[in-house]
């Protein structure tokens, strides 16, 4: 039996499903993940992506860090893709319990999926730094520079930069949803990324399935191992 049909078969027997998710669920609607193209960014950019998306940075230099956002971080023309769309479909079939994504893409809730858990925020929020309220993805594309609340606040993306911590409610009921699912699915994840690669130390099932193209740190404790894309096996479900 192929790892594929493995998938499928627990997929079959299991109520309480819940998928972790990293860059790779959204490089197939095309969506790079930053971190493989440093050199690309630097040809144009003086400081790499790491430290433009460091919050120090944004506080510092919004005019660049802003240039860099909206060129590098916004694709609000990306449609779902099938892991995105049998991950809804799974959710509307009562299987699936919980998206966890480290994605601040929206293309979960895009493709229909209810329950996601957005680790690191979503670039279609946005609020004020000063009086707290709220604007959509519109508000940052169309400002010329810095975009300016109507109080005179400097608006800023909803999104967890490097050097800030997790949303403690958003960790709290991933750890949850992990601690009670009967079935974990990690996929596009290197797991690298702290906090948020150490969540599937919660999961007490035996049934912990990781799909990714690369090796990754927890590889030897799963269950079942695909290393693919996420495209590749999602297709066949």
């Amino acid at each position: 039996m192929s790892g594929v049909e493995v998938l499928r078969k627990w997929i079959g027997q299991c109520g309480n499903i819940v998928f972790f998710g990293g860059a790779g669920v959204s490089t197939e609607s095309g969506i790079p993940d930053f971190r493989s193209v440093d050199g690309l960014y630097n040809q144009k950019y003086r400081y790499p992506p790491e430290t433009i998306l460091s919050y120090s940075f944004f506080v510092r230099n919004q005019e660049e860090f802003y240039e860099f956002y909206r060129d590098k971080m916004l694709f609000l023309d990306a449609e779902p893709n099938i892991t995105h769309i049998k991950l809804a479909q799974l959710e509307a079939e009562g299987k699936l319990k919980a998206v966890i994504t480290q994605n601040i893409d929206g293309l979960h809730q895009k493709a229909g999926s209810k329950k996601v858990l957005e680790l690191h925020g979503s670039v279609l929020r946005n609020f004020c730094v000063r009086c707290g309220k709220s604007y959509g993805v519109e508000t940052v594309i169309e400002a010329k520079g810095v975009p300016r609340c109507s109080c005179g606040g400097v608006i800023k993306p909803d999104v967890v930069l490097y050097e800030e911590g997790l949303d403690q409610d958003v960790l709290s009921e991933s750890v949850r949803y992990i601690s009670e699912a009967e079935m974990l699915i990690v996929g596009g994840t290197s797991l690298s990324v702290y906090p948020a690669a150490g969540l599937i130390r919660y999961y007490k099932g035996d049934r912990l399935v990781l799909i990714n193209r690369s090796p990754t740190p927890y590889d030897r404790y799963a269950n079942l191992l695909l290393q693919c894309g996420l495209g590749e096996v999602f297709s066949k479900l």
